[in-house]
């Protein structure tokens, strides 16, 4: 789980006003957080395959909430990808 010291840095940096947890934007960047504390995870527990299908259920949401905020504003999804480093 994310500490609440990097959560809050999250929202304050990706949120449009005080409070914003539920823009795409916001929710994307505690995914890819969340995404990489996992896969480092992974690096020392290679046969935890039960939170392996957690983490291929997490990359497919925000797979979806990307391809949502690419259709409804793209420069903030070409803004978000290029700051978070997601390769697409």
């Amino acid at each position: 789980m994310l500490e609440s010291a990097d959560k809050a840095n999250i929202l304050k940096k990706y949120g449009s006003k005080a409070g914003d947890s539920g823009s795409a934007a916001v929710q994307i960047a505690l995914m890819t957080a969340r995404l990489n504390q996992l896969t480092g995870h992974f690096k020392t527990h290679v046969k935890d395959h039960h939170s392996r299908r957690g983490l291929f259920k997490l990359v497919g949401r925000r797979r979806r909430l990307l391809n949502y905020l690419h259709r409804q504003d793209p420069d903030a999804y070409l803004k978000l990808i290029q700051d978070l480093e997601i390769r697409k």
